[in-house]
């Protein structure tokens, strides 16, 4: 069963991106197989269709909801002038956001003062620094899920 959002694309437009739903209809947390969906990041599966629509790309900055990437300002917005990306940097530090977020006290806090500024840095620094090369590390390291320290890899190369 697909689950479809609304995110922010590229120049600030929203879309409807798909996944497969996770979270039973009716529940709040994912199933056995919703979470082996999450981990393995099958759920994202469905947003072939996207890029095929030509809403986003393999690699880039993830799409947010509507309230965050859709409310950047001055040189932050840089981000919105590249399509989303199934993957990209951000995605690779924050893999188990899930997970940290689950163990704040307060997560909506937290991301916001804390996750949601770092990843504008780094969707920053890919936009800036965005090469097919860059995209192929990022495509290795999604898809062989060995550890990548993202900041030691932005501070060693620039």
């Amino acid at each position: 069963m697909l689950f479809t959002q609304t995110r922010i694309g590229k120049h600030g437009s929203p879309f409807t991106i798909y996944k497969f739903r996770t979270i039973p209809v009716g529940k709040t947390q994912p199933n056995v197989w919703g979470r082996f969906m999450r981990k393995t990041k099958l759920d994202e599966l469905p947003q072939i269709i996207n890029i095929i629509k030509g809403e986003m790309t393999f690699v880039g900055p993830r799409p947010d909801i509507p309230g965050y990437a859709d409310e950047l300002k001055g040189e932050d917005r840089i981000i919105l002038t590249v399509k989303p990306g199934i993957t990209g940097l951000a995605s690779l530090k924050y893999r188990k956001e899930e997970e940290l977020l689950n163990q704040q006290q307060h997560p909506q806090q937290f991301n916001d003062e804390v996750i949601w500024p770092d990843k504008v840095r780094i969707n920053k620094w890919y936009v800036k620094n965005k090469s097919v090369g860059l995209d192929c590390v990022i495509l290795f390291y999604t898809l062989v899920p060995i550890d990548f320290d993202v900041d030691k890899f932005l501070y060693k190369r620039y």
